[in-house]
């Protein structure tokens, strides 16, 4: 029997949240889509298939002190991290309480300054740069922290990746920035993105290492993760981590992949579910047993259901609170 996370400094406590993580993860993202395909909810950009990665990144970090800028579809990390089911459905419905923008961005577009989660935005890859910048002020102010940074293979034929890339490597700064290459961006395939054969190639350009991993097993994104953030926070820089996964649904809720992506590639791609394969690891080293995965199941089961009927009857925000935030309210409510 091969306890891999005894060997990487995981407790059995800590694997068996990692998967209920995961799990957490999945099950929300499909309550959306059915919320989506019975018009309950406008838009979904999923994160099946890309779980292990993120929440393998996530256990790698320190949860308490470091900050994250996730890209749209880590809902992995930022469950980790400690966004709320709650939350993330009542952002979902764009209710009031939505933390990441009070309803007035869409759904994955995560930020909420408590939990040290970095704003992001619309146009991809621009979440690089604020990473890279608020690593530069830790090493400015001599703080006790890192940066970490996700975005998609497709984002990195962005200007803002090379950009962010070089600063980052210029001023050595503690940062670690994790491409999940799902193989697709949008509709095109990785084959028509890069010239290179891996992402991670162009690290070297940056003066900083690069890794590819198996981004479909949580526990070796973890290992490559905490080598990274163990680097940076010991003043070595930044480095560049790739985890190949495979994207289980469409682009999003608004793209038929049907279009661009044969059934039997996606049938040869659901053979790789992380969430199946950490189970059958789990099963292996006996920590997941039939009654505790009925009981984990149960669980989050229970508390999908209590998000969704608590966001759907939620509020929306008031029609005059539209240019809240927007222009200065003397007098107002902050």
């Amino acid at each position: 029997m091969n306890n891999r996370h005894i060997e990487l400094g995981l407790t059995d406590e800590a694997v068996l949240q990692m998967y209920e993580t995961m799990l957490m993860a999945r099950r929300l993202d499909e309550r959306m889509w059915l919320l989506n395909r019975s018009g309950k909810i406008p838009f979904v950009i999923s994160c099946q298939g890309q779980e292990a990665a993120q929440v393998g990144a996530a256990f790698a970090l320190n949860h308490e002190k470091d900050w994250i800028a996730p890209y749209y579809r880590d809902m992995g990390i930022v469950l980790h991290f400690g966004m709320t089911p709650k939350e993330l459905m009542l952002s979902a419905f764009a209710k009031a309480e939505d933390p990441n923008s009070g309803g007035r961005q869409m759904p994955g577009h995560f930020g909420q300054r408590k939990n040290r989660i970095i704003t992001g935005s619309s146009p991809v890859t621009t979440q690089l740069p604020h990473a890279v910048g608020v690593a530069l002020a830790a090493k400015m102010n001599k703080e006790d922290f890192i940066t970490f940074v996700t975005l998609g293979e497709g984002s990195s034929n962005q200007g803002d990746f090379h950009e962010g890339m070089n600063f980052a490597g210029v001023h050595k700064l503690p940062t670690v920035i994790m491409v999940e290459n799902n193989k697709y961006a949008i509709s095109v395939p990785v084959s028509k993105q890069l010239a290179c054969e891996h992402v991670s190639d162009r690290a070297a350009g940056y003066g900083m290492p690069g890794f590819t991993v198996d981004g479909t097993d949580p526990l070796t994104v973890y290992e490559a993760v905490k080598k990274a953030a163990d680097r940076a926070r010991s003043g070595e820089g930044p480095t560049l981590v790739e985890a190949v996964c495979y994207r289980l649904t469409a682009h999003s809720s608004d793209d038929d992949q049907r279009l661009y992506r044969d059934a039997e590639e996606l049938e040869n791609e659901k053979k790789l579910d992380p969430l199946l394969t950490f189970i059958h690891y789990l099963q292996e080293v006996e920590l997941l047993t039939e009654e505790k995965h009925d009981e984990i199941e149960q669980r989050v089961k229970e508390i999908v259901d209590e998000a969704t009927e608590y966001a759907e009857v939620a509020p929306y925000a008031k029609p005059e609170h539209a240019m809240r935030y927007v222009y200065d309210e003397k007098g107002g409510e902050a």
